[in-house]
């Protein structure tokens, strides 16, 4: 049966057009102005709502083991809250696996994990946690016939990557028509201020960002980027930046001619460092941690003029109840990660179009059309145009929801956005032409998400 979403505003990243959209067979056909209907064919009223590109986050933590703890959500709660909240598709960073495992370890995992229990489609990106010439030869494979267009390296934690390391996987993966993507802390300082901690027996939350410095993440930026110029201008991919002088080196980067991409998340824009001076601080655990407000104010200057280019989620999500058993005494001891995956629609929406910071096509730029276009979904995804999956969410300008835990769908205990109040609420959210979730209800199904093999890597502001 064919699918009309009648009476609507269509808003894609070009432009907001009063139109009407067809749906056959999963995908977009049509679309025009007052579309008429037959008896063969489901109506949606869309009058008073936006119809746009459902939500793509490319950073999110399903299923994942930190070493300490397990995050409570796996690929049906997971996928499930993102689709109550406008996401049609996922990419998962996948974990580290056994120390000196193949490059393809930890996607057998994944692809186990995931089977039969995503409600939306999803694919993952690979994880580099260690180099040699087995895990260099395994790249192309990955990238031509297992559609993982896109791999991860850290800068920090048990297997960070050393300089000349960075430098041999970051001419692979551009070779390979990969986009390398990274975490970037400055792994000797967080190990010297731990250690000064340690010796002053500060083990309360309140010290979590003295422990990592903005100028921590900064450092590391400057140094992947340099690394990058080093390999031949390979492309890069910061994910959740959380400061402004990590910008500013990206911004010089970029003047130079090299093609680098960044992500911020919803908690670097709209959460501070007085949240750890709050009553409950390891709620707010996550690395980068929280910065000052002054570091919100300059990422938003970012998210206007377009240095930053996506926002994603990291939702990783460990409930409140296990945090405070394990770290009540030790901050070190808390796996870090916040909630958030169902909220990153209606908060950009909120803060970002209600309140006049960016345009509606910005914003569906921001949450769905660049993460298609870098990350080898462009344009099956992101898009109204026909021949697109009919993923869609449609949001009611004029709603107005203060944000319960109570109300999402995660399986933690708490969420740290709770009592933030949203003008503007996706409604409606379809994944392939398929109503998943209505007006907060969830009707999907566990295993019509598939996984998704993306294409090899293209830089598209050239092309």
């Amino acid at each position: 049966m064919k699918t009309l979403i009648k009476g609507g505003t269509l808003v894609d990243h070009s432009g907001k057009y009063r139109q009407d959209l067809l749906i056959d067979r999963q995908k977009i056909i049509r679309r025009d102005t007052d579309i008429t209907s037959d008896a063969d064919m489901e109506v949606i009223d869309a009058r008073g709502l936006l119809v746009m590109p459902g939500g793509i986050d490319v950073h999110t933590h399903f299923n994942i083991d930190v070493g300490i703890a397990q995050s409570c959500d796996d690929f049906f709660s997971g996928t499930r809250a993102a689709a109550c909240g406008g996401t049609t598709t996922i990419i998962d960073h996948m974990g580290f696996g056994p120390d000196g495992c193949s490059l393809d370890h930890q996607l057998k995992k994944y692809h186990h994990d995931a089977a039969g229990q995503a409600v939306i489609d999803y694919s993952f990106h690979g994880v580099i946690q260690h180099i040699d010439d087995a895990i260099l030869e395994a790249i192309p494979q990955m990238v031509h016939q297992e559609g993982i267009s896109s791999f991860k390296f850290y800068l920090t934690y048990k297997h960070l990557l050393n300089d000349g390391d960075v430098l041999r996987l970051l001419a692979k993966l551009k070779e390979c028509g990969a986009l390398a993507t990274v975490h970037p802390e400055n792994d000797a300082s967080i190990k010297w201020r731990l250690q000064q901690l340690t010796q002053q027996e500060r083990g309360d939350a309140t010290r979590h960002p003295w422990s990592r410095p903005a100028v921590c993440e900064a450092e590391a930026i400057a140094r992947t980027l340099n690394l990058a110029r080093l390999a031949g201008d390979a492309p890069l991919y910061i994910v959740h930046l959380s400061n402004g002088q990590g910008l500013d080196y990206v911004r010089m980067a970029r003047a130079q001619g090299q093609p680098v991409w960044v992500e911020t998340c919803p908690q670097y824009l709209l959460l501070d460092d007085s949240r750890y001076r709050h009553a409950e601080p390891l709620k707010y655990m996550l690395c980068p941690p929280l910065r000052p407000r002054s570091e919100l104010d300059k990422l938003w200057v970012g998210i206007a003029d377009g240095d930053i280019d996506t926002v994603a989620t990291d939702h990783c999500n460990f409930p409140f109840q296990q945090r405070q058993k394990m770290a009540s005494t030790d901050f070190t001891r808390c796996p870090n990660g916040l909630p958030g995956v169902e909220n990153r629609m209606p908060l950009l929406f909120s803060e970002g179009v209600m309140k006049g910071r960016i345009s509606l096509s910005r914003f569906v730029s921001l949450t769905s059309t660049q993460p298609a276009k870098l990350f080898g979904l462009w344009p099956e995804k992101g898009s109204l145009l026909p021949g697109a999956d009919a993923d869609l969410t449609l949001f009611d300008p004029l709603a107005r929801s203060a944000i319960r835990h109570s109300a999402l769908h995660d399986n933690g205990d708490y969420s740290p956005w709770e009592g933030f109040v949203c003008d503007g609420w996706p409604v409606i959210t379809l994944s392939k032409g398929k109503v998943v979730c209505s007006h907060g209800r969830f009707i999907g199904r566990a295993g019509d998400g598939k996984f998704l093999f993306r294409k090899a890597f293209v830089n598209r502001e050239e092309s």
